[in-house]
């Protein structure tokens, strides 16, 4: 690319004809539906783009992106700044109480000896996948020879090296008890600017992956007894919501549990799977 060295990046203009070529690809790509309303977000967060790439407009920017080689280096970083990543440690933590008083006794009574398998899609930043192994590894101190392994999968390269790096700014962790701080996390010496890190044991127990929900198939090796896909489904249309649902299913062991958002639902849908309890399912 040519540098473009007198452009004002941040005064660049996204038109209507513009926003639709790409809001288009971005569904198409992600099952992310961006309304006419999000167009000045979409501008914003692209400008990034173009001056990294040193392009001076949006229609070069497409037609770069619209190119076979533009596509095939670029659609990766576009998916990363369109997709949202908000997530905390121990949120909504009725899904953790479940897991702590019925699903984990439940498995434990029929695999004393077995490595439960779990998925956290759409993992984001890592909150949620390091609060799951905070909660086994709770769970595997007062029962002998449990085992768990954690799998961890979001569709931005950027948000999964924040979950990879696991450092956090000290107030996102506020809200967990100070006996699992102790045992799990780790804190900085630096008080100019406090930040935790999970400590290398609990790191070890999450693979981290890249993985794209609108994928046809998930090319995952393992059948899993837990997936959680919490806050994700809520940017899909119902139509793309149920078929990664089914996709979602077919990773799923027999009786295994799939859990949701608290705004999401399988109401109406065609998928194989029984409420145990609201947003907590069962595979049938």
């Amino acid at each position: 690319m040519q540098a473009n060295e007198f452009v004002d990046y941040y005064k660049l203009q996204l038109t209507d004809d513009e926003f639709k070529r790409l809001s288009a690809l971005i569904y198409k790509e992600s099952g992310i539906k961006l309304p006419p309303i999000k167009k000045v977000m979409l501008q914003c967060r692209l400008q990034k783009r173009l001056k990294h790439l040193n392009i001076g407009s949006f229609k070069a920017y497409i037609d770069y992106l619209f190119s076979r080689e533009g596509f095939d280096s670029e659609i990766i970083h576009m998916l990363d700044v369109v997709s949202t990543n908000k997530t905390d440690f121990f949120r909504e933590p009725a899904h953790f109480e479940f897991l702590t008083e019925e699903l984990l006794p439940e498995y434990y009574r029929a695999n004393k000896s077995g490595t439960l398998k779990v998925w956290s899609a759409g993992c984001s930043s890592g909150e949620e996948p390091y609060t799951l192994a905070m909660v086994l590894f709770e769970f595997a101190e007062s029962h002998p020879g449990f085992n768990f392994t954690i799998y961890a999968t979001d569709i931005s390269t950027r948000i999964l090296q924040t979950a990879i790096d696991a450092v956090y700014k000290e107030e996102k962790v506020e809200g967990v008890p100070l006996t699992l701080k102790r045992k799990y996390m780790l804190r900085s010496k630096d008080r100019t600017n406090p930040t935790i890190k999970m400590a290398p044991h609990v790191r070890s127990k999450v693979t981290f992956a890249r993985l794209n929900l609108m994928d046809s198939s998930y090319d995952t090796k393992d059948l899993f007894d837990i997936v959680f896909c919490r806050n994700v489904l809520i940017y899909f249309d119902r139509n793309t919501q149920e078929a990664v649902i089914n996709k979602l299913c077919q990773r799923i062991k027999p009786n295994g549990y799939l859990i949701l958002g608290h705004s999401e639902s399988i109401l109406n849908m065609d998928v194989p799977l029984k409420q145990v309890k609201p947003t907590i399912y069962r595979k049938v």
